[in-house]
This record gives structure tokens, C-alpha cells and sequence, in this order.
């Protein structure tokens, strides 16, 4: 049973779609450990409280120092066994120190087809403001593994979706979100729980998939 965290920072509808997968099968042999949140008003964790999922806050604002938030942030992320670390709309800038205790554990979905429209500054509606002033034709989401990089680890699932002529940040964002995200999370999530993805020499293999 694969151990996972969850981090998120609003109102965690990526997190939704994990939980609804698990509900319909499409994520196997995985259980939902912890929610783990920077902001103590992300409806992310009231979600998690709904479920019985243990849900957490982990302020900056409540510690010193960034450096002492970073190791509170990963202790509690040790403290529940996790084998996998899931970004879900987390704003927190991942610290080194939990890119090198997961590495290749730790996930990320970023709503553009990477390498666009992704980095430092590019975030929730951000990117598809970005998307509609460059008028691209297609734009969509992509899961990633986290490394030391801004959105520059290895790729493990991309989806494409149609840029519309009257959309607006808001509707592509939401397209997005129900097109791609809320598919190829989940998926990614499935294919790591049941051993079928790996890292070679900094490229994704996926064995045995129906990965669209």
C-alpha cells in the first residue's frame, strides 16, 4: 500500500479528484495518510476532515525562520511513512531538504504542457493568462517528479487541451483543471502505486500502461 501526502495551499480540488479515483478504482493499492497545508483556512483541509484524513497546518508565519518551517514541513511529512509526496496546488516553494529525502517520490501537477508556460512566477491563473497572451491553440497539464528545479523534474504524464477563441483565465483554468488534471494526477498516482513508472537516466518509463 503505497503511503501518500498530500500538499496543498487552497481549495484543493485536485485533492477531490484523488479521493473520487480512489472511490472508483482508478487509484489502486494507495491510502491517503496525511493533508498537509501552509494556509489554515484551505477548504483542501476540510475536505481531508470529511474523509478521516488526518489534516494538518504548517504555517511559515508560525515559525522563526524559513529554514526552521522547511524542517518542520519534512518531519511531519516523515513522521506519517510517506512513500509518496503529491504537490496538489501547493504555493510553497519545496525546500531542498524534502527534494533529497524524496527523490523521484515526490509529484507535482503544473497546468501547461511543460516546458511552457511554467518557472518561477508561473502559477494558477497566472499560466493561463500567460497561455491566452501568447495565443497558443493548445495548452493542458502535466505531472511531474520534483527536483531541485522550478517545474524541471522528470515528466511523467502530459495531456493536451483546446485553447478557445472567446476563453477567458478563468474558463481555460477550469477546462484545464477538468480535462487534464483531473485525469492525469490520479492516473500518475495509480501507475507509481503499482510499480509501473521509473526514472532512467532522467527520463520517465512507464511500463505496462494505458496512459493516454
Amino acid at each position: 500500500m503505497l503511503k501518500t501526502v498530500v500538499l496543498v495551499s487552497g481549495g484543493g480540488t485536485n485533492l477531490q479528484a484523488i479521493f473520487d479515483a480512489i472511490d472508483a478504482g482508478k487509484i489502486t493499492n494507495t491510502e491517503i495518510s496525511a493533508v498537509i497545508s501552509n494556509n489554515a483556512n484551505a477548504y483542501a483541509l476540510e475536505r481531508a476532515r470529511k474523509r478521516g484524513v488526518d489534516a494538518v497546518c504548517i504555517s511559515p508565519k508560525n515559525f522563526e525562520n524559513r529554514d526552521a518551517f522547511n524542517r518542520a514541513l519534512l518531519e511531519k511529512v516523515q513522521s506519517y511513512g510517506a512513500d509518496l509526496v503529491v504537490l496538489a496546488g501547493c504555493l510553497v516553494v519545496i525546500p531542498k531538504i524534502m527534494v533529497d529525502a524524496f527523490p523521484n517520490r515526490m509529484i507535482n501537477i503544473h497546468p501547461s504542457l511543460i516546458p511552457a508556460f511554467c518557472g518561477t512566477g508561473y502559477y494558477g491563473l497566472k499560466v493561463h493568462e500567460a497561455a491566452l497572451a501568447r495565443g497558443v491553440k493548445v495548452t493542458g497539464a502535466t505531472v511531474h517528479f520534483v527536483d531541485d528545479g522550478t517545474d524541471t523534474g522528470p515528466i511523467i504524464l502530459q495531456k493536451a487541451v483546446e485553447v478557445r477563441q472567446d476563453d477567458t483565465p478563468e474558463i481555460l483554468q477550469r477546462r484545464v483543471m477538468e480535462e487534464a488534471e483531473w485525469r492525469i494526477l490520479p492516473q500518475a498516482i495509480d501507475l507509481i502505486a503499482n510499480g509501473k513508472v521509473s526514472v532512467v537516466d532522467g527520463q520517465v518509463k512507464i511500463c505496462n500502461s494505458s496512459a493516454d
